[in-house]
């Protein structure tokens, strides 16, 4: 098979990208599209690499055949944590599997006229960051009634934090919670 760059620059060029935060990034499904357009009897494959204590990691390999020679052209691989995300509470697997692809695919050249990362992978690292956000005044203040001396060093030990301020958002409800009894109204 004689490809040329001019080939994969040409499929890349009908790729639709989608705008997040003033770059473009390639969704998979269109760089599956590409990959069509230039091997369009290639394969894609997609083996778990390993998945344990709801994480899984996925392994992608793409390519074509010649003749009966399977030549590989890139592969990659992606981690996804179950309930990491609102989509992840039901299907990490299948996001693992994408990402992997879509990764797979980047190797390859479909789609990373920015950054080899998909749309999909920068939503996906994006929504998990705002998981991340710091706790609120109010819940760092009635942390901080609840949790003095040694409970406080307890606290800070067990988040890996220097500061009751730098205790995440969602592990401060989730104290809070605990405390009141499983009703948290202190956000």
């Amino acid at each position: 098979m004689d490809i040329k760059y001019e080939d994969i620059k040409k499929a890349n060029d009908a790729i639709k990208a989608t705008d997040i935060k003033g770059k473009d990034y390639a969704e998979v499904n269109q760089r599956i599209k590409a990959f069509r357009m230039v091997y369009p009897t290639g394969y894609i494959h997609t083996h778990f690499f390993d998945l344990k204590d709801g994480v899984c990691t996925m392994l992608a390999e793409v390519g074509y055949y010649d003749g009966d020679k399977k030549i590989e052209l890139g592969t990659g691989t992606a981690q996804e944590k179950e309930g990491s995300t609102f989509i992840n509470k039901t299907s990490y697997i299948e996001n693992a599997e994408t990402s992997a692809v879509g990764r797979a695919l980047g190797m390859c050249g479909f789609g990373i006229d920015v950054s080899v990362a998909s749309a999909e992978e920068v939503q996906n690292a994006m929504a998990n960051q705002t998981d991340e956000r710091k706790a609120t005044p109010k819940q760092v203040e009635f942390l901080a009634s609840k949790y003095i001396g040694e409970n406080l060093e307890k606290l800070l030990k067990a988040n890996n934090i220097t500061k009751i301020e730098d205790i995440s958002l969602s592990k401060a409800s989730e104290i809070i919670s605990k405390l009141r009894g499983g009703k948290n109204h202190d956000r």
